[in-house]
């Protein structure tokens, strides 16, 4: 059990955890989750870790069907540009592997921004904090149990 399913029973929340066959040669661990669990990827979001100019983490959460729009996220912030987090700072800092990074349950607590088209939802799919391990919930428990500024973060590819 991850620190996001743990998370989830802890505070009563409503959620379905899906598992699939994770490919070692994937290289796009959001698009292998909405293929092989044969969901729509506007449904699907990812957790991206970004760093602020002064080296702040953030988590952005995006549609796999899209990518994350840094300036976006940089204006949400407050901040005058955002990078992508390295990947050793991004599971330092979370507790969890890149590709199986969740929003929940994290090591330590990191402003989060949650793309606005989840709200049009009734459910979403994280990552459950493992490679090939997803929850579906609502996204108002997503925004309540991360803290998460909601906001337009996401571009199309």
């Amino acid at each position: 059990m991850t620190p996001a399913i743990e998370l989830l029973k802890r505070e009563r929340v409503a959620h379905t955890v899906h598992a699939y066959a994770h490919d070692r040669d994937s290289d796009s661990y959001g698009d292998e989750a909405a293929e092989k669990l044969g969901l729509d990827p506007a449904r699907v979001f990812k957790t991206l870790l970004a760093a602020t100019e002064s080296r702040e983490l953030l988590v952005a959460i995006v549609p796999v069907a899209g990518q994350l729009d840094l300036k976006a996220l940089a204006e949400a912030a407050g901040c005058r540009r955002c990078d992508m987090a390295a990947v050793d700072a991004a599971q330092r800092a979370t507790g969890y592997l890149v590709g199986g990074i969740s929003p929940l349950g994290q090591k330590k607590r990191l402003r989060t921004f949650l793309d606005a088209s989840a709200r049009a939802l009734p459910a979403i799919h994280v990552s459950a904090g493992r490679r090939g391990l997803e929850v579906e919930l609502a996204p108002d428990e997503l925004v309540r149990l991360t803290g998460s500024h909601v906001t337009r973060l996401g571009r199309a590819r």
